[in-house]
């Protein structure tokens, strides 16, 4: 069995003080750093996701003047700024991939990324042989969500470590998260459970 941790788009423009700041966002940061540095030697792949849009155009409808917070969002993760980067609070150090999605185009999956060589998330799993994923990041009710959702549709067995997420509001992350077991994701406390 070989297993890949997902951290899906732990942001500064995710986190507490940014264009779409969710509470509890740099706490998760933090999280993830202290279960990465206990738990890295579990995993076969880390791969760390971030939003990275293009600072002109509307993105493909993603950017918008009078966003409706479904389909169309304000301004966020522009490429080369501040609030694209990684939220300080997060150690990237034994990260083995990075991915970047949405560059002129609305992207919420972290299999809709590709590294800076090309490689996409499911050659990488398939490459490394992985059967197992576990899932963590921001937003639960957005990407944290779709990522979750397509590495079940690629054939993983998926975890989602509930204590390392963060949500947009809590009533769609409840409603993401029973998506989500439905779908057949198991639902645990990371560090809790470690990467048993």
């Amino acid at each position: 069995m070989s297993r890949a941790l997902f951290i899906v788009d732990v942001q500064n423009d995710f986190t507490e003080g940014g264009a779409l700041g969710v509470d509890g966002g740099d706490a998760v940061a933090e999280g993830i750093s202290s279960f990465v540095a206990a738990h890295a030697a579990d995993y076969t792949l880390i791969i760390a996701s971030r939003d990275w849009h293009d600072g002109d155009g509307h993105n493909g409808g993603h950017f918008a003047a009078q966003p409706d917070f479904v389909d169309s969002w304000p301004v966020h993760c522009v490429a080369g700024t501040t609030g694209a980067e990684y939220d300080p609070g997060l150690d990237t150090s034994a990260v083995t991939h990075h991915v970047k999605k949405g560059q002129g185009i609305p992207a919420y999956s972290l299999f809709e990324g590709v590294t800076d060589a090309g490689e996409t998330v499911g050659d990488l799993l398939t490459a490394h042989g992985v059967t197992d994923v576990d899932v963590t990041g921001i937003a639960t009710d957005y990407c944290v969500r779709a990522s979750a959702l397509d590495a079940i549709e690629h054939g993983r067995r998926v975890r989602v470590l509930t204590d390392l997420i963060a949500g947009v509001a809590p009533a769609s992350s409840e409603a993401a998260l029973a998506e989500l077991a439905h779908a057949g994701a198991e639902l645990v406390e990371g560090r809790s459970e470690g990467a048993r």
